[in-house]
């Protein structure tokens, strides 16, 4: 039985044909529930809200029913997980269930998470978990208000199906929005595979969707690395300025648009630690968060070697230059305007590397210090910045330590034109109250796991205006609570 619900599907993927993924229907959620809805989700694929808390959108998205249009899929890849290569992963517990032109154009994948066994699910429950499922509902949403390229959330639907995972939880499905699915672990698992025919297939498909302009290029290939290259860059450019980590950069997590996707034990920095590892997984902190910015670039020579069949390069070396270069570039101009600063001078990257480094030295609470830095008079000094109050050193010394940084940063200032309300404004313009801390998101789940979804949309809302002061919200700006018990996330989160 198919129901009516006005999506307008255009499934180019499709149509690549059956070397690149296998079509299935998704198993049925049991006893499905909406749990939350995003509005701006709906918007980006011209569906009505209303209809989106209706039951043919319930049956739909929980794989009950198919609405006329729908054609589910399961992606083939492959992809280097924790540096090591991996021949064949592929949508182990996810589905394509179409791609939706909207009124403007714009081609959307709409992604079910958690649709149960798939051929590439290698002998696991293919399910998603509600804990899980939350989580990333929650941070591509809010990457997203604060500017960070990401997948997008459509719905969450729970369920009471038991799921075992570290213990046991229950099952639930994420509808996710993504502009593309293809990873560079796709390009991997046709060029290990020799399949070079589809190799190049895929790369076409992703010009003709994705990299239109570079149709006529006469290198094509090469110039699709270079945007990809330079994606990632400035995706992860944003990451670190914004104090994100990720927590499983394997390349069949990387979007060939750079954008931030397949969300797990991600974390925000709270204290500044260079080398916080949010993954509890990651025994080696392969992917801490000062490792990002070169595993970005790992990433980018294996996709690299995967489209030699292609490409006309003969090293790396454009590749890193162009890497780099974008990196350094966005990571300076979105640090000058965290600071203030209209543009970059020589010896502002060294003022930004003191100042990481006092911030970790004294365990200063990277969100807060610029919040309240953006909020600080002209004559900003350390004795007088409420965030040091918190440094677990006295604030004497705290304030002695930060004493010469302060001092050049009011000199650099002078040298800036804008009035020092426009500088204010600015900054708390780009200097976010609001993260998704971690023991924000774990509140948000404890209170679903009892059947209270409210907490979920409440925190929906207060991360879609992150740079917004909030009275009614104060409490979801602070840290977590001292003494309170530390979140573990792992590869199963």
């Amino acid at each position: 039985m198919k129901l009516a619900m006005k999506l307008n599907f255009d499934n180019h993927y499709a149509r690549l044909g059956d070397r690149f993924s296998a079509p299935i229907n998704p198993r049925p959620l049991p006893n499905p529930r909406m749990v939350s809805v995003n509005a701006r989700g709906a918007d980006l694929i011209g569906l009505d809200t209303q209809a989106l808390s209706g039951d043919v959108a319930l049956k739909f998205f929980s794989g009950a029913d198919l609405i006329d249009g729908a054609a589910p899929l399961a992606m083939v890849y492959s992809g280097h997980q924790f540096g090591i290569y991996v021949p064949r992963l592929g949508d182990g517990r996810g589905l394509l269930l179409g791609q939706v032109r909207n009124q403007q154009g714009q081609l959307w994948d709409v992604h079910l998470k958690g649709a149960g066994q798939t051929p590439f699910s290698r002998g696991a429950d293919g399910r998603a978990v509600l804990r899980s499922s939350i989580r990333e509902y929650l941070a591509s949403e809010a990457l997203h208000q604060l500017g960070i390229p990401t997948s997008r959330a459509l719905c969450l639907i729970g369920s009471d199906e038991p799921v075992m995972r570290e213990q046991l939880e229950t099952a639930a499905c994420l509808i996710r929005l993504s502009e593309s699915h293809v990873r560079f672990g796709t390009f991997e698992y046709f060029s290990y595979t020799g399949q070079i025919e589809q190799l190049s297939q895929l790369a076409d498909y992703v010009i003709d969707i994705h990299y239109p302009e570079l149709r006529d290029d006469p290198q094509p290939y090469d110039r699709m690395l270079l945007e990809i290259t330079s994606r990632t860059a400035d995706m992860i450019a944003h990451w670190q300025a914004f104090g994100f980590a990720h927590g499983v950069m394997n390349t069949d997590n990387m979007s060939i648009l750079g954008q931030t996707f397949d969300f797990g034990p991600y974390g925000f920095m709270e204290a500044f630690d260079p080398e916080f590892i949010c993954n509890h997984s990651d025994h080696e902190g392969r992917y801490a968060f000062d490792q990002q910015p070169q595993i970005g670039l790992w990433n980018c020579r294996a996709l690299a070697h995967a489209l030699k069949p292609l490409t006309q390069m003969e090293d790396d070396e454009q590749l890193i230059v162009q890497y780099q270069g974008h990196f350094f570039k966005r990571f300076d101009q979105l640090m000058a305007r965290k600071l203030g600063l209209e543009e970059t001078q020589e010896g502002d990257r060294e003022a930004v590397t003191m100042l990481l480094g006092l911030l970790a030295n004294h365990k200063i609470d990277y969100t807060i210090f610029f919040r309240h830095l953006s909020e600080a008079s002209l004559d900003v000094r350390a004795d007088n910045l409420p965030v040091l109050e918190s440094c677990p050193q006295s604030l004497e010394s705290c304030s002695k330590a930060f004493e010469s940084w302060f001092a050049q940063y009011r000199e650099r200032l002078k040298l800036e034109k804008c009035r020092p309300e426009q500088r204010r404004e600015k900054m708390l313009a780009v200097n976010p109250k609001y993260i998704l801390r971690n023991h924000l998101a774990q509140t948000a789940i404890e209170f679903a796991e009892r059947g209270d979804y409210g907490e979920i949309d409440r925190l929906l809302k207060v991360l879609s205006h992150p740079f917004d002061d909030q009275p009614e919200y104060e409490d979801y700006a602070l840290q977590q609570p001292e003494g309170s018990r530390p979140i573990v996330v792992s590869c199963s989160s």
